[in-house]
């Protein structure tokens, strides 16, 4: 999104505290003048940085190995962190973008998800510590709007890929990508017909730029309509990668989503936004990144 942000032309201060960031993703920006990074816990105090047009607040642990790692710190990022960026938004009569999840809901009951389901969230279970930090935050967003008059947006994303991931961190396209480029055996939970629908993350960051400058203010879904199964996806990487990695079952994690899709009638009427990268291409990229990672990183040795 900084990427694009500077493209369009503006000035872009980032924070991130590197709980779960990588500053290799923003390396390529150490020379540029219009972007300036301050590592910052944006739980806390936040430096003045002078006066903003927008704050994008995209700060959480967004995989299940970091949330349920860290979840306090978690719900923390959803109510103490929203709060402090929605004041500063209010501070400069700023427009305000939050990015929520699909993870809002929760093991839905309705298919494909649009925007007015309330979800199906358990909010004591493991996975409540994101899924209710998320609510909570749009909840949140929301009184800011309608008490304070904040200019606000509300991105419920669902399942995203491409370069710059993090390699470990447990969602299924590193998972996944990893073990096959590794040639290690590829986990796939429970029997595999839990779906997820994959978009590219250069057509997230159109989808959230055209958002940011809409007027809506209540959620829009933004993610690929188009749905997998588990056990499809995993042969699909075994077939662009041409791993001998084997396919291994494990117990389904608890709470963990049967199926999930969006609706995007929404984002296509007020955004005129629909994915565009189709997945192989948007795959193929992928590879390309992970594989870089992989062979950078130092193997061990015994001495």
């Amino acid at each position: 999104m900084c990427d694009r942000l500077l493209a369009e032309g503006h000035e872009v201060v980032g924070l991130d505290n590197f709980q779960t960031g990588q500053s290799r993703n923003i390396a390529h920006l150490a020379n540029e003048p219009k972007f300036q990074f301050e590592e910052c816990d944006v739980t806390g105090a936040i430096p003045d940085f002078g006066k903003f047009d927008g704050v994008l607040h995209y700060a959480s642990l967004a995989s299940p190995r970091d949330y349920l790692a860290f979840p306090l710190e978690t719900l923390e990022t959803g109510s103490t962190a929203t709060r402090n960026m929605l004041a500063i938004a209010h501070a400069n009569d700023a427009r305000f973008l939050i990015t929520s999840t699909s993870e809002c809901y929760g093991d839905p009951l309705e298919h494909p998800q649009r925007e007015t389901y309330w979800g199906n969230v358990n909010p004591v279970g493991p996975r409540s510590c994101y899924d209710e930090s998320k609510r909570y935050a749009e909840a949140l967003t929301m009184g800011w709007h309608r008490v304070k008059g904040v200019r606000t947006n509300i991105a419920r994303i669902f399942n995203t890929y491409g370069p710059r991931m993090a390699l470990h961190d447990g969602r299924v396209v590193p998972a996944f990508l990893d073990q096959a480029l590794r040639g290690e055996p590829m986990t796939v939970f429970g029997d595999g017909t839990q779906t997820r629908s994959f978009c590219y993350v250069r057509d997230l960051v159109d989808g959230l730029y055209r958002l940011m400058l809409s007027d809506e203010r209540y959620p829009v879904n933004l993610g690929n309509p188009a749905e997998l199964t588990m056990l499809e996806f995993a042969e699909r990487i075994q077939r662009l990668t041409g791993t001998k990695s084997q396919i291994v079952h494990k117990a389904l994690p608890e709470d963990d989503p049967k199926r999930r899709r969006p609706d995007i009638t929404k984002a296509k009427e007020v955004l005129g936004w629909e994915p565009k990268v189709p997945l192989e291409e948007g795959l193929r990229e992928t590879v390309v990144y992970f594989q870089s990672v992989i062979d950078a990183t130092p193997v061990a040795t015994a001495g």
